[in-house]
């Protein structure tokens, strides 16, 4: 998936453009001060296919080996439904989510409330605290 223009609007949902919103983490020019704002840009590099980014921003005693995203797949939106701790200061957070997408004729969601830690002084996700649910 090509990067978007660094103008168009961010797939996280704020209303800012790319490069000033999730672009200035993927590209690795700043590191997400929240858990929210890394739960945010790991959305919007599901959204453009950034798995390099994913990779990088996931803890490294929970990350895969490897992550393949499927082609098919288009996350269109992302609901932060609420988030724990994870601010400036502090070590831990969650945010629980829903994200939204389409594949092929069908539409979707993915629901989690995910665990989030500071690494190296950089905020990671870790991985879901309950079950994931598809609707």
């Amino acid at each position: 998936m090509p990067t978007p223009s660094p103008t168009a609007p961010c797939p996280c949902g704020l209303p800012a453009d790319y490069a000033s919103c999730c672009g200035r983490f993927h590209s690795g020019a700043q590191q997400a001060p929240t858990a929210e704002l890394l739960m945010r840009s790991r959305f919007s590099a599901f959204a453009v296919g950034d798995t390099a980014y994913l990779m990088r921003s996931w803890h490294s005693t929970t990350r895969p080996g490897r992550l393949e995203l499927d082609p098919d797949q288009r996350w269109v939106r992302l609901e932060i439904l609420g988030a724990e701790r994870g601010g400036l200061f502090e070590t831990e957070g969650a945010v629980e989510f829903r994200a939204h997408y389409r594949e092929g004729g069908h539409t979707g969601s993915l629901h989690e409330n995910s665990s989030f830690a500071r690494e190296g002084g950089a905020w990671v996700y870790v991985g879901p605290l309950s079950p994931v649910a598809f609707d």
